[in-house]
């Protein structure tokens, strides 16, 4: 149906149980609109179990870039309607309901029974494609495309399946075009320019950039959400030559990754919340044995089990203080894609280089979320600069003016790499000697101010002559950019930091001048907000959410005007 004003963009949502093929439609929805030329944003939300309960996945599309989550519906489609309860509140008279729901249901409905549908072509999985073919329909892709898709996907199958899913996609563009015929259906227009694209999650980000890094040992013990990251370098293992190993626990593959460093080798442990705490005397074995480690840690609701397939951002503390005693880290928490790539490959680096362990902090949303972006690959590794080869007479740990001692491996070079978890002499000789302790304690910190020398400047958006100041870290960025987009508020500036600790000291450069400031953050107590204040004396006020779910768009311009309106 043609309109004559075409919105920005649309918001899709399928919900379902799991099991039904949500994915699926997502999957193919997502490749068959980035091919027409549109924008597309897609992210997920499930619960904790194979079957049954009850997900959904919103698709938003658009001519311009799109790459935030919106609490707006304007095409919901139901696989199930038990899914239905849970976003009841997100639907409004003007939402599309298309799919199988209960009578009272909200929002212009249209009634398809996709199993019903499914089943007399041969099986219930069908609804998913179903399904696809109606949302189709609705935007007016040609069918051919679609049909292709399902050939290459299904073609291995045999013919059989394939005409049984081209069915399937006929019957949802059948009711597509009925369903057109006494519905207005929200219409953005394509800017045909992403075709030639990437279009990939937050957890593939982190797995490239881990390849761009060198990593070539991976450990982990399976964890949502971290466990995608294991699975996508254990696919590319035989291409880049990464050994993988699912260990029998955290503590294992923690050991195992310090001594794949100690070897030579550059590794990462990828976990949540949950199994880090079991990693935490791995930490601090790092900090005293000054080896280099790669942490991913996937954020997810705790205490305990929490909400082991929802989102947080609870941890900050967990890295910043996790293992027994003092010794520096890094943290890195990146807001987009593209950052999750280049961060984790810059961490591998910085990790060789000061010999300290360095976090990536990423969550649930942020690593099930896809968007397509221009092509950001091509980074070159700094594997073996760092490694020093080892003569007959080598320290260990030895005194230098930068606290970072020569790094040799064994194999390479005459000398003997000893080191050793008890406090230690420059040979790695355990030394109950205080002289030496307060040295050796001294040398390790020697490194901090020259890690701060390379410390991100956070992002700044917004006008020069700012007068409140939003602030945000990791998977918010693009939710709290598009809120302040939409506000227009040209004397609210934003900035993003996606290092976290060290924090620099550009921070405080914006907060002196500010009137007020706002720290947006996924958990309860203000985890960043109190770290700011800590480092710089400010105390800004406190915005969270810790539901289990993301900040939408809507969330964020409506606390914001309350909070610098106090409206």
């Amino acid at each position: 149906m043609e309109l004559d004003e075409y919105l920005m963009d649309i918001s899709i949502l399928i919900t379902g149980q799991a099991g039904q093929g949500i994915q699926t439609v997502e999957k193919m929805l997502a490749g068959m609109l980035g091919a027409a030329g549109y924008n597309v944003f897609a992210t997920k939300e499930y619960m904790s179990r194979v079957r049954g309960g009850a997900n959904s996945t919103q698709i938003r599309i658009s001519g311009e870039r799109v790459r935030a989550c919106t609490g707006r519906i304007d095409i919901l489609l139901v696989l199930d309607e038990g899914s239905v309860n849970r976003i009841s509140v997100r639907i409004k008279k003007d939402t599309l309901v298309i799919g199988e729901f209960s009578e009272g249901t909200a929002g212009k409905n249209e009634r398809v029974g996709l199993t019903a549908l499914a089943k007399e072509i041969g099986n219930p999985v069908f609804a998913n494609v179903i399904a696809s073919g109606i949302i189709l329909s609705l935007l007016g892709i040609k069918r051919e495309m679609p049909e292709e898709y399902l050939k290459k996907a299904f073609g291995r199958k045999g013919e059989e399946i394939v005409g049984q899913n081209i069915k399937a996609l006929e019957k949802g563009y059948e009711n597509g075009e009925r369903i057109l015929k006494s519905n207005s259906v929200p219409v953005v227009r394509p800017s045909g320019k992403q075709d030639k694209e990437l279009f990939i999650n937050g957890t593939e980000a982190v797995g490239l950039g881990a390849i761009a890094g060198g990593c070539n040992f991976v450990a982990s013990y399976p964890m949502s959400p971290s466990t995608g990251v294991l699975t996508f370098l254990a696919g590319k293992q035989k291409e880049h030559g990464i050994i993988v190993e699912q260990a029998e626990d955290e503590i294992s593959a923690v050991n195992m990754v310090l001594g794949a460093w100690y070897a030579g080798a550059r590794g990462m442990v990828t976990t949540s919340g949950g199994g880090f705490a079991l990693m935490e005397e791995g930490v601090s074995l790092a900090g005293m044995t000054e080896t280099p480690i790669v942490i991913h840690l996937g954020q997810r609701p705790a205490p305990a089990t929490g909400l082991p397939t929802r989102m947080e951002q609870a941890d900050l503390n967990l890295a910043l203080y996790a293992g027994h005693g003092e010794f520096p880290r890094i943290i890195f928490a990146p807001g987009k894609i593209e950052d999750a790539f280049s961060l984790t490959q810059k961490a591998f680096n910085l990790a060789d280089k000061y010999q300290i362990p360095v976090f990536i902090l990423t969550d649930q949303y942020f690593l099930d979320s896809y968007y397509n972006l221009p092509d950001f690959t091509g980074l070159k590794t700094e594997n073996g600069k760092y490694i020093t080869e080892t003569g007959n007479v080598y320290k260990r740990y030895k005194f230098t003016e930068t606290g970072i001692s020569p790094r040799g491996i064994p194999g390479y070079g005459g000398g003997l790499v000893r080191v050793d978890s008890d406090e230690h002499d420059e040979d790695g000789f355990i030394t109950e000697d205080m002289g030496i302790r307060k040295k050796m304690v001294e040398k390790r910190w020697k490194k901090l101010p020259l890690i701060e020398k390379e410390v991100l400047t956070p992002e700044y958006h917004g006008e020069a002559d700012f007068e409140n100041l939003v602030i945000g870290w990791g998977s918010t960025y693009h939710v709290i950019k598009e809120a302040l987009d939409t506000m227009g508020d040209k004397k609210t500036g934003f900035l993003h930091f996606r290092q976290v600790y060290p924090l620099g000291s550009e921070i405080k450069k914006y907060l002196g001048r500010v009137k007020k400031a706002a720290v947006i953050e996924n958990n309860y107590s203000g985890q960043f907000a109190d770290l700011i204040k800590l480092e710089t004396g400010y105390e800004a006020g406190k915005i969270g959410k810790y539901d289990g779910l993301p900040f939408y768009v809507e969330d964020v311009a409506e606390k914001l005007t309350r909070f610098f309106r106090g409206g």
